[in-house]
C-alpha cells in the first residue's frame, strides 16, 4: 500500500538556522532518501517551495477564484513529502519517524486511495 508523508515545519524557525545546522540537516534527508530508495520504499518525493509561493484555487458556483498564500494560517507549514510504498500503516509510520522533519516539525502519514 502507498502512503504519503506530509512533512510539516514552522518555516520562520527554519529559515532563522545557521547555515551550518541548515547543511546538517540536508545532509540528513540525503542519506534518509537514499536509504528508503534502497530498502524500496521510495515511490517519489520532492522539496516544497515557502507557503508565500503557494496560490489557492476555489471554485464556488462556477466561478474561478485565487488567491495567493496557503489556505489557512499554521504554526507549521507544509515543507515537502514523501510517496512510500509499506505493507501497512505501522510500517509507514516508522518509515516517518526517521524523516530528519519529524525532530523538528510532524509528519503526517496518509494512505493514498488507489486510482484503480
Amino acid at each position: 500500500m502507498q502512503y504519503l508523508l506530509l512533512i510539516y515545519q514552522n518555516e520562520a524557525e527554519m529559515a532563522a538556522r545557521a547555515k551550518s545546522e541548515a547543511d546538517a540537516m540536508h545532509g540528513e534527508y540525503a542519506a534518509f532518501t537514499q536509504g528508503i530508495i534502497q530498502s524500496g520504499h521510495f515511490k517519489g518525493g520532492e522539496r516544497l517551495q515557502p507557503s508565500t509561493t503557494a496560490t489557492t484555487v476555489r471554485v464556488r458556483g462556477g466561478k474561478v477564484s485565487t488567491t495567493d498564500g496557503p489556505f489557512a494560517e499554521t504554526r507549521e507549514q507544509l515543507a515537502g513529502y514523501y510517496m512510500v510504498e509499506a505493507k501497512d500503516l505501522d510500517e509507514a509510520s516508522a518509515i516517518a519517524a526517521k524523516l530528519p522533519g519529524s525532530k523538528y516539525g510532524s509528519v503526517e502519514v496518509r494512505p493514498v486511495w488507489p486510482m484503480s
